[in-house]
Formats: C-alpha cells, structure tokens, sequence
C-alpha cells in the first residue's frame, strides 16, 4: 500500500515528534542563563532580562535613562531613532552568543519578541508623551519590510547560517511584515579590534544594498548596538534608496551602558 502525501506528511510529523522527544531526553533544553529545564528562558530570567523601560529611555540611541539629558550619545546619534529591548548582561550575553557560537536557533523567536515588545512600548511612550526634537521611534506597524545588518562572510562561512536573518524572520512573522535580504557586508576588519572612530571608517564602504529599496519605509535589526557604527553604515547606504523613516531596533544596549564584553559584537 502507497502512502498519499497528506500520510507521508503525517509519518514525518510523528518522526519528527518521536525524534525530538529523543533529543529532549538525552538533551534537554535548559535556560540559557539558569540552567532550568524546559525552556530556553525561563520565566523568572525573562523578568530579570534587564529590560530598557522605553519610557525614560534616549528617544535617539535607545540608551537606558537618557530621555531628558543622555551621555551615551549625547544627542549626536550618527543614524536614525534606535530603540533597544534590554541592557547588555548577564542572560541577553548569553541569548545572543548561545544563538551566534553555540548554534541555538531557537533563540531567534525569543529575541524577536523582546524586540516586538520594545517596539510597542516605545510607540506606546511616544504617543502619550512624544519625542525629542522630532525624533520618534518606529511604530510596530509601520514598516514596509525589515531588514537586517548582515554577518560578514567569514561569520558566515563559520557559523553556517546568518542570526540576524534568522531574528529579522522571526520579527517579520510578529510584525506582518516582509523581509528584505537587501543588505550585504564585503571584507572588513574585525569590529571588535576597533575604536569608535575606526569603526565607522572600517565599515564605509564594506556595506552595500544589492537590491531596489526605492520609497521603501524600513525597520533595520541588530543583536548588539555599541558605537552605533553599524547600523549607521547599513542606514547611509539604504536612506538615498528608501524614505527617510528608516529605522532600527536592536536587542541590546548601547553606549556605556554596557559591559565591556559587549565587543563580542
């Protein structure tokens, strides 16, 4: 007897069903932080995520506690509004280098509902309050598609896959939004080498669009924001080709609101 494709599809669930109850088994998912079995982040870490509360964060870097006079960037922010999700510490180190070096996929959804989170309550802060100076975060539904600061080709070749498309995805599935694979990175030094103004001369002219962005509104992500250099560099070359509402979220902190590793990035 042949199996029709809706059988075959169903055999493959329950393999993949049987097969992942194997791997729990023997591997079971733990915190990424804790240790506690059955999730990659429990609920009490999600709490203690050391998360930005948008309401007195910058309106330009999306530093913690910079609404009303921020040194991180000192309102001299080189690209469009960031907003940030949590500081750089403890358990979002550990999501971002168990999802990049450790190969934790699954890590990617969680990483963008904090952004969705962030994003909300950012939106949320400006419509009660507004912004600075003009400036304003994004609004959830606001763009037309989002992209991504790409991974270098080495990181890319090492790892096996690009994390910020696989966050960027996830996003887009939260957001209702596509994505645009738009960006591209050419040979450049090691960023984590770098002071901040070699940095931004380092990533100049290795970032470039390979696809048309024409009028395009777009949401920018990244995993960690330090100098800003990155997202400024991918903004510049997308902003002539796209509306100047180009914005970006990352799930990190920024400036010296940071830990030093931070230069994982």
């Amino acid at each position: 007897m042949l199996f029709g494709d809706d059988s075959a599809s169903r055999v493959e669930r329950v393999a993949a069903r049987l097969l992942y109850g194997l791997a729990e088994a023997v591997w079971p998912t733990r915190c990424v932080w804790c240790g506690e079995p059955g999730t990659l982040l429990c609920p009490e870490c999600a709490r203690n995520l050391g998360w930005v509360d948008q309401r007195y964060a910058c309106p330009l870097c999306g530093a913690p506690y910079g609404h009303i006079t921020c040194t991180a960037c000192k309102r001299e922010w080189s690209a469009p509004v960031t907003v940030c999700a949590t500081g750089f510490g403890d358990a979002s180190a550990r999501m971002v280098t168990t999802l990049k070096d450790a190969h934790e996929t699954r890590l990617a959804p969680v990483m963008a509902a904090a952004m969705a989170c962030a994003l909300d309550e950012a939106a949320a802060w400006v419509d009660a309050c507004g912004g600075v100076d003009g400036h304003t975060p994004p609004r959830p539904a606001a763009p037309d598609a989002i992209a991504f600061v790409p991974a270098t080709a080495a990181a890319y070749a090492r790892r096996g896959f690009d994390h910020m498309e696989l966050v960027a995805r996830a996003l887009s599935r939260y957001l209702g939004v596509g994505v645009a694979d738009v960006l591209v990175r050419g040979p450049s030094r090691d960023q984590r080498e770098l002071s901040r103004s070699d940095r931004e001369k380092n990533l100049a002219s290795s970032v470039r669009v390979v696809d048309d962005v024409a009028g395009a509104s777009l949401l920018l992500v990244d995993d960690v924001v330090t100098t800003g250099a990155s997202l400024a560099a991918c903004s510049r070359v997308c902003c002539p080709r796209a509306r100047a509402t180009s914005r970006r979220v990352v799930l990190q902190g920024c400036g010296k609101f940071v830990c030093r590793n931070i230069q994982l990035v």
